[in-house]
């Protein structure tokens, strides 16, 4: 029963340690200030400074406060599911272009309505992020 124990604790363990790792795909992304082109509904691109690229993820639904998974991640795509207290969710596919480009694939529900779109990412500047 002891090792039992101490097995699920071990097993617990790293679970909490993988899920609170950046996706291997993102590790040569730094912060910065990132332009984001394909956005619904804007003609220019959107500049953000953003301190965790892994936010990126859920761009449909920033500053939501969501709980994300990593569903798999390779050394340059990672795939990450999300769900927020509002009822919006969404998986979102990111591709490391170059540590300074990502292709962003989402799809999900947002504001009860279905979105699906392909944004591009570039880091074009560093900014004061916290």
């Amino acid at each position: 029963v002891r090792l039992i124990t101490l097995s699920g604790a071990a097993v617990a363990a790293v679970l909490l340690l993988s899920a609170a790792q950046r996706p291997r795909a993102l590790a040569p992304t730094s912060p910065g200030l990132w332009e984001l082109s394909g956005l619904p509904n804007k003609a220019a691109p959107l500049r953000q400074c953003i301190a965790d690229t892994a936010l990126l993820a859920r761009i449909e639904h920033r500053g939501e406060n969501c709980t994300q998974t990593v569903i798999s991640d390779t050394a340059s795509t990672t795939v990450v599911e999300y769900k927020c207290p509002q009822g919006g969710f969404g998986q979102s596919k990111m591709t490391l272009l170059t540590p300074r480009s990502l292709r962003i694939e989402t799809q999900g529900i947002s504001a009860g309505f279905p979105f699906n779109y392909v944004i591009q990412a570039r880091r074009v500047a560093n900014c004061d992020v916290h």
